[in-house]
């Protein structure tokens, strides 16, 4: 009887003490990685995706940028393409926990980063001006809200033009 009674106290601290761990690390403030500036793109590893049918820009990501790193963060090379020609390439971030972006360098003529100056993290709004991070948001890198696992899941949403759990409720 003894024997039970200090295997249940045993047992009872041990679940106490896994359950304060995790606390402990639900109540620890986010940390965001060093984010590494990737190579610049090359041609052919462009992939488009669909924003609107109101806007006529044209939306790319290169797969060879395109990563979901350790502090929850999907960070890839974005190109936006005017009718006219203009072409504005930036590499940025996406928390899909807190529905946000946050843009790291820009790309110059010569094939090298600028980086931001701004670091802030921007709230992604369904507007018409910046549908595109929505759209990422939505349709590739955060279905129903929550984070791909990784790239391959990434470019296989893009390469399909939609998630499949965007799909499956779709239908």
């Amino acid at each position: 009887m003894k024997l039970r009674g200090l295997f249940g106290m045993l047992l009872a601290l041990s679940l106490l003490s896994a359950w304060a761990g995790e606390d402990d690390a639900e109540s620890r403030p986010w940390q965001e990685r060093e984010a590494v500036l990737p190579e610049f793109p090359r041609p052919g590893d462009w992939l488009p995706f669909a924003v609107s049918a109101a806007s006529s820009n044209r939306f790319f990501v290169d797969a060879r940028s395109l990563r979901v790193d350790d502090d929850g963060v999907v960070r890839y090379v974005l190109l936006v393409e005017t009718a006219e020609g203009a072409r504005n390439l930036t590499f940025e971030g996406m928390r899909c926990e807190t529905r946000e972006r946050r843009l790291y360098a820009s790309g110059r003529g010569d094939a090298s980063w600028s980086p931001s100056r701004n670091r802030a993290w921007q709230p992604i709004r369904d507007a018409v001006a910046n549908r595109h991070y929505a759209a990422l948001f939505s349709e590739y890198f955060c279905p129903v809200g929550v984070i791909v696992r990784d790239a391959a899941e990434a470019l296989l949403a893009l390469r399909q033009g939609v998630h499949p759990l965007n799909e499956r409720i779709g239908n």
